[in-house]
């Protein structure tokens, strides 16, 4: 095994677990999305254990994140991102940025079918935007129709949920802050002319 080969493995464990505080996520919580128990999470984080597919591949997918951002991957030349489609809870979900930290973007398609709402409240902060169909959100007490164009942001303590109306897709670009990061969108002021 090479040296550079070596060294990517022993940063897995650290890397997990710096990916694990960035989220402000739990062992527990964690070994709960994950069906791994928190005595091999620990043991992943701290190098006891080796890391193998099996384990990475439900980190990933708890996480969001290429399997490459787990191990530290070395880049391999070229510059280009390739996203990779999943399907979460039966919509179609695009990641929109790599590294695992900070404020998240995600583009997703929301089917006709998932239209039953089931409000559900965790730490952060959503922005969404939608970009063609019409999205329905349940916030709290509001039952909304939002169509393309319209935004709404919301604290992600507060119950809930968003889907499709039923009648057609939604398409949906949601930016996720997990640590209540906000999005902060300014717009240019038009320059005043004294004439």
């Amino acid at each position: 095994m090479t040296t550079d080969i070596a060294s990517t493995l022993d940063q897995v464990g650290p890397r997990l677990r710096a990916i694990r505080a960035q989220r402000g996520v739990t062992l527990t919580a964690l070994s709960e999305s994950t069906g791994i128990s928190k005595s091999t999470l620990s043991r992943l984080e701290t190098g006891q254990r080796k890391a193998s597919l099996e384990l990475l591949l439900p980190l990933a997918q708890a996480y969001r994140v290429p399997l490459d951002d787990l191990v530290g991957a070395p880049e391999v030349g070229d510059p280009r991102v390739r996203l990779k489609a999943s399907k979460v809870h039966g919509r179609t979900v695009l990641p929109l940025t790599r590294s695992p930290g900070g404020v998240q973007a995600w583009k997703i398609v929301v089917p006709t079918s998932n239209n039953r709402p089931q409000p559900k409240s965790h730490e952060g902060y959503e922005w969404l935007f939608v970009l063609s169909g019409k999205m329905r959100l349940v916030l709290g007490d509001h039952d909304l129709v939002l169509g393309p164009g319209e935004v709404a942001e919301f604290d992600t303590h507060v119950p809930h949920w968003f889907g499709s109306t039923g009648n057609e897709p939604a398409e949906i670009l949601s930016l996720f802050g997990p640590q209540g990061e906000r999005l902060h969108a300014r717009a240019k002021s038009a320059t005043r002319r004294d004439g």
